[in-house]
Order: structure tokens, then C-alpha cells, then sequence
């Protein structure tokens, strides 16, 4: 017979198939075969595909080693369970057994390394450690809501260098110097990674400081002053992939590489562990035939969803028409062609207008005419130098308009703002909610609220009588900012914009709350466990993200605080998702740019050009 396991985690399945031979008295369990990939949100759908190659794969195998009067057909019996953090609900969904996966994994350690005294395993978004002790009941240990120590904080620290994951283990190898890094969570360790980027720390030693960062949350956050006992038992993702990984935590925990145990399958551990319990607790036997199609017909679960909302639009008629109805703002662009060069030499007898926002991650700048036309437009991110991409942005500007363009006016924002004024003798620099105000009332003169969102900021800037009478900004928490929807897109395997996308037109927008990035993740496993799909769970964000706002940001006791005109902007709304949950929300118009990305560097702009006038 056949034994199944299946570890169905926040961001992976892993399938663990043994072969069983011999009886009660003499047994022996191989694994024959083992599949891992990316589930993106749709464990059932991927679930599915990789089952069926799965077994196909074994069958033809099983086929051409038998003797032609033995012929495999596929009627063997196969027991089957589940396990995971999103495993439960597809286990209940398909009548099969659940197993814990701390207890999976014990199981592993029990039947296959008797000799090992501690494990520990480092998942997507989780991270378990289990002592053994002759005698006693396993100590099992995991982290709680926190994703700090996991394979996610790692894939969140590749993003902001710009890498594949795939490539932080190179990069780790030829590492100078180990920094302190905050490995609590994402958002604190962004703080820290910002850091040491903007101080040109190299990315060798940003990644291995990440890998010891995420070791030492590991000792710490489970050890928790226990002896770690040799040997030591090592399973995940994270130390099959990335043997510096396996190198910072050996340290962390004091132990010597001849203590350390790395299965073969070691990524495939509670799999494995749930294939050998897949026998206990009342299992149903499946033959090969059957049980290649477990996952069918288990992926719209949309019916059964209680934490709903509602559709942002309910259809893509609809979607269209909001798109037509929004295009009506007054906001001129140039007719100054940027890729055809022989139009260029008119620009000559013009004053232009120089406008920068020097942001934390990204440089944007905006050029503007006499008529306050926007004539240029740039957006970069900084890689932690302001200096240099915003050189590179003046350099592409001129390649594109020439070097005769004579700027009479400059100014500058943000994050970078007297850097940049002092370094390139920019003449303004202004502050950036007065930036921003000034681009929405240049484009909306009866503003009465502006709401802007970039990547890890927030402002809220309400407007009485055409004056700001007060702001409200977000304080060390990112949440319900660009990086909180960048980095879940991410996480589920989808570029950002293709993520936005989706959103529009899901049809049962699952409600995630307004909880932070960290435990944000434990709702995702909800939504995923009742079978949400993809579009659901990314129109959750957008509705989430405008809740922040007005609930913890904001808090606002009326809708009517907002006035009757809207404005909002900043890289966030570049997603008609999140636009479109504030009106819903606050049945309100709202009314965005077609650059709200870009509105602090058009305020700078015009803050020049009026100036400059004056």
C-alpha cells in the first residue's frame, strides 16, 4: 500500500507520497515520490495539478518495473492526510484526516532519527521548534501571529534589495560584516534594511545580517532559555534552499556541524510526517484512480464565505463607466512629444519648471512649462541613494529634452528634500503635505480633503475655506500603506498591478479587518482555509487599507469631516480598487490624477512656477 501526505502552508504545498512494504512485524516505508510548489492563493487548484502529475508520474514508474504478468493498475490503495496552516478546511472539505504539523513532524523525528534531541523547522510564515526527551511528551514549540524568523521575512528583505530569493544565498556567502537587524516582524526590519541601504552597507551583508537576524528570532522566540541538545534535526524551505541559513543558526544555537541533521527531504519533513499517521484515526483507503482527482471540484467555495463584503464593482460594464466618469479632471499634459526628438527645439525659447519628491524608497521628479503643463515625468526607486537616483533622473531628462532646457525654478520634498536642495542648489524646498495640497488644489480648487498613500506613509489633510485647518499622519505602523498591499501581492505569487487588477472585479471581497502586515497573515490563512479565491482576498486588501485610514489613522467621527470634495493621490491610488473602497465606504465622490504618484513632485513643480512668478 500507499501512504499520502500533504502540508498544505500559507504560501506552498509540498506532497509526500511512501511506499509500504511488509506487515505489522517487519515494515519498511520509502519515499518514492515528492512534489513542492507555489500554491498562490489557490491551494486546490495547484493542489490538483500536482497530484495528478504526482501519480501519473509514479504509475508509469510502477508499470516498467513490474514484470509484464504483474501489470500496475493503478488499484492500489493509498491512505491520505492533510496538514498545514491552511490544511484543516481542505481536510474538512475532503473527508480526510487532519494532522497537526508540529505533531507531523514529530512523528518524522520518532520513526526515522531516533538519535535526534531537538528540531527545528522554519516554514513560510511559521516556525516550530520540538525537544525530545526519553520518557517524556514531545515539548512543542511555534511562533505565534508574528511572521518574524520565517521564510517570509525573507522573501520581504530580497524585495527591498531588489533580488530573487534565489539569490540571498550567494550574496550571504561573500558577506564582510554581520549587522544588527529588528527581526520581530517586516515592519521594523524595514526600518533597519533602509538603513543600512542608505549608508551604502553592501548586499552581502545585509542578506547574511538578515539570515543571522532571522536565526536569532528563532532561538529566541522558542527557545526561550531551553538547552538546545544535540543532535539537532533541521527541516524547511529556508535550510534546504539556503545553506547559510543552516550556517547562522548553528551558531545562534551553540551547535557543531557533526551534531546538525539534514534529511534528504528535508522541506518535505511534516509531509512526510503526516504520511505516516495517514493510517490512524478512522482513514478512508483510495485507489490510485481516485485519488488523483481529490482536489476536484473543491476550489469555489465563494457560497460558503461568511466574512464578506461588498463587490467594489459588479461588473467590468461597470468598472469602464467609473473609469470614463473619473476622466473629467482638469489636468493639462503637454504637447511636447518625449519620444520624438525633431520636436524638441521648439523647447528652447521656454522656462521650465523643476519639481522633485525625494521619497524613502522612490525619486520622482516633474517638469512643468510656462503654462504649467507638465512637459517631463520621471519615477525611479532610490536603492538607498537620493544623491545618485536623483542624478540619473536629471541625466534622463536632459538625454530626452536636450542640454539647452534652461530651468528657472526648482524645488524639492520629502524624504530627501535639503539633501537634494543643498547638493544641486535647488531653489525651494518645501514640506511635503504642502506639496501635496498644492498639486490636489491645482487640479480640484474646491478641495476639501486629501488623502495621500504612498509606500510606508500616510496623510490625511482637511481643508476649510481653500486653508489646511488640520493633518493626520500614520505613525510607526505601515499598515494600510503601498508596501502592505505590495508585499501580500508578492507573497501570493502576483505582480502588484496585476493584483489591483483582480481586485475590481472580485465578486465576494473577503472583510481581513484592519489588522497590521503581521498579524494580517493569520487572516489570509482564514481566508484561504474557507476557500477564498485570489481576487477575494485582494479586494479584502483594498477595503482594508481604507479602513486603516479612517479608523485608526483618522479616526474619524463622521463622514462629513471629509467635505463633498475628494482628492486623492500618492503611488496606493494607482489602484482603482482602493479608490473605489473609499467611496463605498464613505459614499463619497472621490476624484484622483492621472499621476497620483507623481502629485508631490507636481506640487514642488508648481510651488517653483508660482514662485518664480512672484
Amino acid at each position: 500500500m500507499y501512504q499520502l501526505g500533504i502540508d498544505i502552508g500559507s504560501t506552498t504545498i509540498k506532497m509526500a507520497l511512501l511506499d509500504v512494504q511488509g506487515d505489522d512485524v517487519q515494515c519498511t516505508k520509502e519515499v518514492i515520490a515528492t512534489a513542492y510548489e507555489r500554491h498562490n492563493a489557490a491551494p486546490a487548484v495547484v493542489g490538483s495539478k500536482m497530484l495528478k502529475k504526482m501519480l501519473a508520474s509514479v504509475e508509469s514508474q510502477k508499470s516498467k518495473d513490474r514484470p509484464s504478468d504483474s501489470e500496475f493498475k493503478g488499484e492500489e490503495k493509498i491512505s491520505v492526510a492533510i496538514t498545514g496552516s491552511v490544511g484543516m478546511g481542505y481536510a474538512t472539505r475532503l473527508g480526510v484526516p487532519f494532522v497537526q504539523e508540529v505533531i507531523a513532524a514529530a512523528e518524522v523525528v520518532k520513526q526515522m532519527y531516533p538519535e535526534v534531541h531537538t528540531l527545528v523547522d522554519i516554514g513560510g510564515e511559521d516556525s516550530k521548534m520540538i525537544f525530545f526527551e526519553p520518557g517524556r511528551v514531545p515539548d512543542m514549540r511555534m511562533n505565534g501571529n508574528c511572521a518574524g524568523g520565517t521564510g517570509a521575512f525573507i522573501d520581504q528583505t530580497a524585495t527591498l534589495l531588489g533580488v530573487d530569493v534565489t539569490e540571498i544565498n550567494g550574496l550571504a556567502t561573500k558577506a564582510e560584516h554581520v549587522y544588527p537587524i529588528a527581526s520581530r516582524c517586516g515592519v521594523f526590519s524595514k526600518t533597519d534594511i533602509q538603513n543600512l541601504i542608505s549608508r551604502s552597507v553592501s548586499k552581502e551583508d545585509i542578506a547574511a545580517s538578515m539570515l543571522n537576524a532571522v536565526s536569532m528570532q528563532v532561538v529566541s522566540a522558542l527557545a526561550r532559555g531551553t538547552e538546545i541538545l544535540p543532535k539537532v534535526l533541521l527541516c524547511g524551505g529556508p535550510f534546504a534552499y539556503i545553506p547559510e541559513q543552516r550556517k547562522h543558526l548553528q551558531k545562534a544555537m551553540g551547535v557543531g556541524e557533526e551534531n546538525i541533521v539534514l534529511p534528504q527531504y528535508s522541506q518535505f519533513v511534516p509531509a512526510i510526517g503526516t504520511a505516516l499517521l495517514s493510517t490512524k484515526d478512522g482513514c478512508t483507503m483510495y485507489d490510485f484512480t481516485h485519488a488523483r482527482t481529490l482536489f476536484d471540484n473543491t476550489d469555489d467555495r465563494t457560497a460558503d464565505l461568511t466574512h464578506t463584503l461588498p463587490p467594489l464593482f459588479k461588473n467590468e460594464e461597470e468598472y469602464q463607466g467609473w473609469l470614463k466618469e473619473k476622466s473629467s479632471i482638469n489636468f493639462q499634459l503637454s504637447n511636447f512629444s518625449q519620444t520624438l526628438n525633431s520636436q524638441f527645439s521648439i523647447l528652447n525659447s521656454q522656462l521650465f519648471f523643476l519639481g522633485v519628491d525625494s521619497g524613502s524608497t522612490t525619486t520622482k521628479i516633474v517638469l512643468l512649462d510656462e503654462e504649467g503643463k507638465l512637459v517631463y515625468k520621471d519615477y525611479c526607486y532610490n536603492n538607498g541613494n537620493s544623491y545618485d537616483a536623483f542624478l540619473g533622473a536629471l541625466q534622463r531628462m536632459h538625454e530626452a529634452l536636450g542640454d539647452d532646457i534652461e530651468i528657472a525654478g526648482s524645488c524639492s520634498t520629502g524624504y530627501g528634500e535639503q539633501l537634494l536642495k543643498t547638493a544641486f542648489r535647488l531653489d525651494y524646498g518645501i514640506v511635503e503635505t504642502m506639496a501635496h495640497f498644492t498639486a490636489a488644489k491645482a487640479m480640484l480648487p474646491e478641495v476639501s480633503f486629501v488623502l495621500d498613500i504612498g509606500g510606508q506613509d500616510m496623510k490625511a489633510i482637511f481643508v476649510e475655506n481653500g486653508s489646511i485647518r488640520r493633518i493626520e499622519i500614520n505613525e510607526a505602523c505601515s499598515s494600510g500603506c503601498g508596501s502592505f498591499i505590495m508585499t501580500f501581492a508578492k507573497q501570493l505569487g502576483y505582480e502588484v498591478g496585476e493584483f489591483a487588477k483582480m481586485a475590481t472585479l472580485a465578486q465576494h471581497p473577503y472583510d481581513l479587518g484592519t489588522r497590521c502586515t503581521v498579524f494580517m497573515n493569520s487572516k489570509v490563512k482564514q481566508a484561504m482555509r474557507e476557500g477564498a479565491k485570489i481576487e477575494d482576498i485582494a479586494a479584502g486588501f483594498s477595503y482594508s487599507v481604507i479602513k486603516n485610514c479612517l479608523y485608526k489613522v483618522m479616526k474619524l467621527q463622521s463622514f462629513d469631516e471629509l467635505g463633498d470634495h475628494i482628492m486623492v493621490q500618492g503611488g496606493t491610488f494607482r489602484n482603482h480598487s482602493v479608490v473605489r473602497a473609499l467611496e463605498l465606504l464613505t459614499s463619497k465622490n472621490v476624484q484622483f490624477s492621472p499621476i497620483p504618484e507623481l502629485m508631490g513632485a507636481y506640487g514642488c513643480a508648481l510651488y517653483a512656477l508660482r514662485a518664480s512668478n512672484c
